[in-house]
């Protein structure tokens, strides 16, 4: 694709049309109030939601993308076509399909696909229909939050359930439940409905539920419920211990990260989580399960992480199984995650890249990479039995010498990649850096 044809996500100068997936903060760095540089295309909730996020924000820039259906977009260099799917990850949240001469490439946004959310079902159906006619996707620019495959959690109707359960089960405290400024309203919503219940949020949260279409489930009136959604920057560990100086209370965090599917590797490590950055990160052995149990009882039990405090693992991105399971229905050419800043980030292509296809033209270039390797070893082998009389002689040293310098050099190359910032994906041409 032409550099500088469209942005996804990322707000600086020099595209000709951008897309917006979804208004959390990490997908909105760079877009403000006075941003103008060209026509903003979003989902409806999207477009009603911006202008209160940023206020004074030129609304003749917005451009509509209905969820279940194709638009096509005459820019100024070449027409695209793009699809807009639902994401299922927060409201207004989309994925974007686009097709043109570049090719067709997809960006997931976030994204949570259940195998049992009649909602992801639809997305799914959708998504299959528009691909029916394309030879390939190109490239997908995967939501890799939990693309590894020790983090798995249930479903989001399950862990809802949880919470309720904890609720219940403290029918004499006050409770407080952890959230963003936007999220986790179906999880609020099944709560009330279950419980028979008002939830308290703060004022600008309530002004969004009242956007949302959700009138009678939310209040700002504390004498009405036991049961209140705050910011989640005001949730935390210190907090519930100056509320229980005046009455008993509870808080609970809802969150994907402190789950973990199975014990890893020998010798690698547990990937960064709320737990672990809690507690000292250690070594997990595969050989010994009761060991793995006894560390998990060392940090704290992954449900009640303090006197004060329960965790539920309800997450609003896909676990490794369901990103595996998206995969298998695209089958792209390559992936690039779109996050790279997260402490559990691993490269998507090294869980996923068994599920993508190789192109013709990279096939080949791999099978003459490998007939290259394969005759500079047979020169080398010569000239080494020339030098040594036949004897292709290395010792002991110079084998662990040869084998930490390329342990090292892998290191430092996967290190310098994880450092890498992806907000965004700016959608150019194949002779890109990895870095766009």
């Amino acid at each position: 694709m032409e550099k500088g044809l469209i942005s996804v996500d990322r707000w600086a100068k020099g595209s000709e049309a951008y897309f917006l997936s979804h208004l959390h903060s990490d997908h909105t760095n760079g877009l403000t109030s006075s941003w103008s540089h060209a026509p903003l295309f979003c989902s409806p909730v999207t477009a009603k939601l911006l202008p209160f996020k940023f206020y004074g924000f030129d609304l003749s820039l917005l451009r509509i993308l209905h969820p279940d259906a194709s638009h096509t977009l005459t820019l100024k260099s070449t027409v695209i076509h793009v699809t807009a799917i639902d994401a299922c990850h927060c409201p207004g949240s989309i994925m974007l399909l686009f097709r043109g001469d570049f090719g067709c490439v997809l960006y997931t946004g976030d994204f949570r696909w259940e195998a049992t959310c009649q909602r992801a079902t639809n997305a799914r159906h959708l998504l299959r229909n528009a691909l029916h006619d394309v030879p390939v996707v190109d490239v997908v620019y995967l939501d890799n939050t939990y693309s590894n495959p020790i983090y798995d959690f249930p479903t989001r109707h399950v862990a809802a359930q949880k919470v309720i359960d904890i609720i219940s089960s403290h029918p004499d405290h006050e409770v407080i439940i952890g959230i963003n400024t936007l999220g986790k309203e179906d999880l609020l919503i099944e709560i009330a409905r279950a419980l028979q219940i008002k939830i308290w949020v703060w004022p600008e949260r309530l002004r969004t539920m009242h956007l949302l279409g959700f009138y009678d489930i939310f209040t700002t009136d504390t004498s009405l419920t036991r049961v209140r959604a705050v910011p989640q920057y005001s949730f935390s560990i210190g907090t519930l211990e100056s509320l229980n100086r005046m009455c008993p209370t509870i808080g609970i965090l809802p969150s994907g990260l402190p789950w973990i599917k199975k014990s890893l590797q020998k010798n690698e490590f547990l990937s960064g989580s709320f737990l672990t950055r809690r507690y000292k990160r250690g070594k997990w052995s595969a050989n010994s399960e009761a060991q793995s149990d006894d560390q998990i009882r060392n940090i704290g039990s992954p449900e009640k992480i303090h006197e004060y405090m329960y965790t539920v693992p309800y997450s609003d991105h896909s676990n490794y199984e369901e990103i595996e399971e998206f995969l298998k229905l695209v089958q792209p050419t390559r992936l690039k995650g779109i996050v790279a800043s997260s402490s559990c980030y691993i490269e998507p292509m090294y869980y996923f890249g068994r599920l993508c296809r190789v192109d013709q033209q990279t096939q080949k270039l791999h099978e003459e990479q490998r007939r290259k390797e394969s005759c500079k070893r047979e020169i080398e082998a010569v000239r080494s039995k020339t030098s040594f009389g036949g004897d292709n002689v290395q010792t002991g040293r110079d084998r662990s010498k040869a084998s930490k310098g390329r342990s090292s050099g892998v290191r430092l190359r996967r290190f310098s990649r994880l450092r890498r910032t992806h907000r965004g994906a700016k959608i150019q041409g194949d002779n890109c850096s990895d870095q766009e």
